[in-house]
């Protein structure tokens, strides 16, 4: 099954007063390439992110946040500034003096003193947490894959669409192919014709011979069997398990080659016409290959 690369995920898990949030969303890219944002504290969890994603997914733009929460009891934790404490006690003891107040210094007074006391920096039990992280995160990318697939079973049936009517076309230059030394003698004819006004008597073993000989320069039968070749093994990709995105657009490459080489060897007006459509839908093809993974 082929996947799309565009799509997005979002997960939320919460044990033990922790939740986390995990929220992916992925675009079109010809390689991997993860863009992360962690909580504060948590950057040393990255590489362990950045492997899950690359285990399950090959090919994409990710941008990935993962939010923290935790309301645990070892959540926060304050200090005092002891130095900063003992000066600003100095300092009211002194003004106390100094205006002659006899009321006590109470220790509000001193706490509402901003900065004495703080917000200590908890120590991350990263090990701890993990579990969560990757359970969220793995259930994000489960709901990620699942909306990449879906996008790209929307993808695979317009795709088998468009298969089909190359295929016909195809077989209907196959059909106009055939049978060419008549066309190339009657051209003859009529160009010796014109160029010699009748004068000169057409040697007919000579324009017979001068015909077969350009049929055969003009033959696409191999063009046709390699282009018959590439739709069953496109057909065959977008049945496979594998990421298919690099091969389809390979391949299109190879079926544009086919048809450029019988357009510049075609002598029929409806064999160059037919190929202009099947190219058409080989560039419509080839759009939405960008999007394949």
């Amino acid at each position: 099954m082929i996947s799309s690369m565009t799509a997005y995920a979002r997960s939320e898990k919460t044990e033990n007063n922790i939740t986390v949030t995990a929220e992916i969303r992925s675009y079109n890219s010809k390689y991997l390439d993860i863009s992360l944002r962690t909580p504060h504290g948590y950057e040393s969890l990255e590489s362990r992110i950045k492997e899950r994603i690359s285990s399950q997914i090959s090919r994409g733009r990710i941008e990935i946040q993962v939010r923290l929460k935790d309301e645990s009891e070892n959540a926060f934790s304050y200090e005092i500034d002891k130095p900063k404490a003992k000066a600003y006690y100095q300092a009211l003891s002194e003004l106390k003096n100094l205006l002659g107040i006899k009321e006590e210094i109470n220790l509000e007074q001193i706490a509402d003193s901003m900065g004495i006391i703080r917000l200590a920096e908890t120590e991350k039990n990263f090990e701890c947490n993990w579990p969560i992280i990757q359970d969220c995160l793995d259930d994000a990318i489960i709901n990620l894959k699942k909306m990449r697939e879906k996008e790209g079973a929307y993808l695979k049936k317009d795709f088998l669409e468009r298969l089909n009517g190359i295929e016909q076309s195809i077989q209907e230059i196959e059909g106009l192919s055939e049978n060419l030394i008549p066309v190339y003698k009657q051209r003859l004819e009529e160009r010796i014709v014109a160029l010699t006004k009748g004068i000169v008597e057409i040697d007919m073993g000579r324009i017979s011979q001068e015909a077969a000989f350009l049929a055969d320069r003009s033959d696409i039968s191999e063009e046709i069997v390699r282009s018959r070749s590439h739709v069953k093994q496109f057909r065959e990709i977008l049945t496979g398990t594998e990421p298919a995105g690099r091969k389809l657009n390979f391949l299109l490459q190879e079926f544009n080659r086919e048809f450029n080489t019988m357009g510049a060897k075609s002598v029929k007006t409806e064999i160059a016409h037919t190929i202009v459509a099947v190219k058409s839908e080989l560039e419509k093809i080839r759009e939405q290959v960008q999007n394949v993974e």
